[in-house]
């Protein structure tokens, strides 16, 4: 089991396996209740690193240079229904 507090620098993939191994665990059920509860509080901690580090992300992508380098606004075209 990794140690959440000291990995606060893991990056988002490192995190996810941390979240597959963790789950993969209490699957099998064979996990005691006290491991199960740690393993439980280790993912959710591991959950929430992931979900700020892709909220960071979103919000970096929220915003495109433009040729002058100026940040702008990013934002994607929806096809109109009626081109389909």
């Amino acid at each position: 089991m990794t140690d959440v507090k000291k990995n606060e620098n893991m990056t988002f993939e490192e995190a996810m396996k941390g979240l597959e191994s963790i789950v993969s665990k209490l699957e099998e059920g064979d996990v005691p209740l006290e491991q199960a509860i740690n393993y439980f509080q280790e993912g959710m901690a591991l959950s929430k690193m992931c979900h700020e580090k892709l909220q960071k992300v979103e919000k970096q992508m929220d915003f495109i240079l433009k040729e002058d380098g100026e940040l702008a606004p990013f934002s994607v075209q929806e096809e109109d229904e009626g081109d389909k």
